[in-house]
């Protein structure tokens, strides 16, 4: 049974969510907050796995919210709520340690397997929005060359060439089963190389990666 505290400044919007978690067997709605600092108080207080996380609210916002619910180390996972118009605010929740985002209007299934995933320490992009979102922002980035190159950041510096060719397809916003068919490998050894790329860049999930990706120019936006 994965818990989840609901954070949302819209009553209704609570509500809704509400009906949807308590109609699946498989989630329980462990509470509500109405704004970042009681959502931070809150998850404190509660533990849930899951915390479903609006971002713009008055007070303390969503992003400050998350910051300071991954701050304090506990069990509790945060999944953005977004909208298109608000890719900037994303993309601030993920650095601020967010285990991804999802569209608000997106299907129930969509959002129930997306608090399945995340509860079970997969990240979770909403469908075509990696790349766009991460794109928005990358043009803010530095794309080193030749003689720059992020080798020798020591994030990297442990990976094998393989590894490096993991990541990079990770920041493209390729799934497992993606990679496995560009790069010709069976999905269970991409699986393994996911998980190894992940340990040795300290990486908590496959967003962390590909923001790491970008952040070192190892992919730009195009």
């Amino acid at each position: 049974m994965t818990t989840v505290l609901i954070v949302d400044d819209q009553p209704l919007q609570r509500l809704g969510f509400r009906m949807l978690l308590e109609s699946s067997p498989e989630t329980e709605v462990a509470g509500e907050a109405g704004h970042g600092a009681d959502a931070v108080r809150r998850a404190a207080e509660l533990r849930p796995d899951v915390v479903l996380m609006d971002v713009r609210m008055p007070g303390m916002d969503g992003i400050e919210a998350t910051r300071r619910i991954v701050a304090a180390g506990g069990r509790s996972r945060v999944l953005v709520l977004t909208t298109f118009d608000m890719d900037e605010y994303a993309h601030a929740a993920l650095r601020a340690g967010a285990s991804g985002f999802l569209l608000k209007d997106a299907l129930p299934e969509e959002l129930l397997a997306g608090i399945r995933a995340v509860a079970s320490g997969d990240a979770v992009i909403a469908p075509g929005l990696t790349r766009r979102l991460l794109d928005a922002y990358a043009h803010h980035l530095p794309v080193r060359g030749p003689g720059e190159g992020p080798a020798d950041d020591p994030r990297l510096a442990a990976l094998t060439g393989r590894e490096r060719e993991i990541l990079v397809a990770i920041a493209r916003g390729w799934t497992n089963g993606e990679i496995a068919q560009r790069l010709v490998l069976a999905e269970s050894t991409v699986k393994t190389h996911v998980g190894r790329v992940l340990a040795k860049i300290g990486a908590r999930d496959r967003v962390q990666a590909v923001i790491l990706a970008y952040d070192l120019g190892l992919t730009r936006a195009g």
